[in-house]
């Protein structure tokens, strides 16, 4: 019975608590918050977050908020405050520590010292005790659209949306209630078409890139090449490989991720749920990659020869295939495979430990204050790693195009291993040689991150994918 009287008690508190705030926030007194109201109030208290909790709970959809949708939006999200409290609450003492917090970003992939934890923790404490009770965690996430500390990892997933022509990416991790839902695929969908867009729109630059590694010794300039392939096949020609580079993306992408799955599953073991550890994440992700890049590598030599094709010397994807296989047999398909497989594991690499580095950095400082870093902060960390992910990796790819592009010993032509091709280079063309094309490279990073990113954005709300 005295729990029944107290349950009744605790709850006149919160609904008299909500009614003030709502009369706090209705400025001009009419009985309804619209969205500058709510924005002007909150930004009084100090927090600049919550803009779009009029367009999530008006659910009459008169652009305001009136105190039923009010109270029913604090009543569901203080549902979930309470259930993320509790989680990082693991002694179940009704207070968080700074090692709680810790623990729980380092399960997410976030690891935070001592000194970094205590500052969120700072933020967050208002009585100075150094550590958090439920109504400190309640006031100061209220207003702010932080619904579960998987929403923080959530928004730093950038394999997908980002094609810069290389897949050597570590894949994302995905969360159980993600693979459940079907989600997963259906964003793995959204990547796919983002890169075929992407590669299509960036692919004269591609092809130049190709044209430069191989028969750039022979002194030709970036302008000069492009001017070369339009006069030797019109301005169609500036396209040509994309149709396969296109076409490798789909089972890439597919087989890297059942890969990695599989991967993660023998280096997690029966720890259901845990989140691999950077280095984990990095060694499951090259091994994925060397299964995908094996099994779809001929479709790579394809598409060099195909890239560098003169006019009329294969008249399509399959004739150019016959053509290798009749003339060089079968192993001709695995030219430049090691160096390819070697230069995985620099690319992903760094990659991955540049992109965790500066998501730890934003983080650090801003993760207790908004979940979601912003389109710009998450293009620019993604750009940047991958960026540097390719200048590392870009020697042993240059050695791979070179060793694709060798046709068979009958054209006279000496047959160049991994070694020779470094060799030979270094003594003809001195270390810039190794570096030959990096500059349409280059020039493709930023309009290639933009198109597959508008392109991956709106698949996604195409295909009932949530933000």
């Amino acid at each position: 019975m005295h729990r029944i009287h107290r349950e009744l008690f605790h709850m006149g508190e919160r609904e008299k608590r909500w009614a003030e705030l709502f009369d706090q926030l209705d400025l001009n007194k009419d009985g309804r918050i619209d969205a500058n109201e709510l924005r002007t109030g909150l930004s009084a208290w100090g927090t600049g977050k919550g803009c779009n909790i009029v367009r999530v709970s008006d659910t009459n959809h008169d652009g305001q908020l009136d105190i039923k949708e009010f109270t029913q939006y604090l009543r569901t999200h203080e549902k979930e405050l309470r259930l993320m409290f509790h989680s990082l609450d693991r002694n179940n003492d009704g207070h968080i520590d700074v090692a709680e917090i810790q623990l729980s970003l380092h399960s997410l992939g976030v690891n935070v010292s001592t000194e970094q934890a205590s500052r969120i923790l700072q933020s967050i404490d208002r009585d100075g005790t150094m550590t958090i009770d439920w109504s400190e965690w309640r006031d100061h996430f209220l207003f702010n659209p932080l619904h579960n500390m998987e929403d923080i990892a959530h928004y730093w997933k950038h394999s997908l949306m980002l094609d810069i022509g290389e897949q050597l990416t570590v894949p994302d991790e995905f969360s159980e209630k993600e693979r459940r839902s079907g989600v997963v695929w259906r964003q793995l969908v959204a990547g796919a078409m983002a890169g075929a867009v992407s590669r299509t729109g960036t692919a004269p630059l591609d092809r130049l890139k190709v044209f430069l590694q191989v028969h750039g010794s022979s002194g030709v300039s970036l302008l000069g090449g492009l001017r070369g392939m339009v006069q030797e096949g019109g301005l169609r020609s500036l396209w040509r490989g994309n149709g396969i580079n296109v076409l490798k993306i789909a089972p890439e992408s597919a087989i890297k991720f059942m890969a990695y799955e599989q991967i993660k599953w023998l280096i997690r073991g029966s720890k259901e749920g845990a989140s691999l550890r950077v280095q984990e994440r990095f060694i499951a992700g090259s091994l994925a990659g060397a299964t995908a890049q094996t099994i779809i590598y001929p479709m790579e030599v394809l598409k060099t020869r195909l890239t560098l094709r003169k006019t009329g010397q294969y008249s399509g994807m399959a004739d150019c295939a016959k053509q290798i296989l009749r003339k060089e047999g079968v192993r001709a398909f695995y030219k430049g495979y090691v160096p390819n497989t070697l230069g995985i594991i620099p690319y992903a690499g760094i990659d991955l430990a540049v992109y965790e580095t500066l998501k730890n950095a934003w983080l650090q400082r801003y993760c207790m204050g908004s979940a979601d870093p912003g389109v710009l902060v998450l293009l620019g960390c993604g750009t940047v790693s991958s960026t540097c992910g390719q200048l590392a990796s870009y020697p042993l790819a240059l050695i791979r195009t070179r060793m694709q592009a060798q046709a068979s010993a009958l054209d006279g032509a000496p047959q160049l291993s991994m070694v020779g091709q470094f060799k030979h280079i270094v003594s003809h063309e001195g270390v810039p040689g190794l570096y030959r094309g990096i500059a349409p490279n280059f020039l493709k990073v930023i309009p290639a991150v933009s198109i597959s990113y508008v392109v991956y954005e709106h698949m996604k709300k195409a295909l009932g994918v949530g933000s």
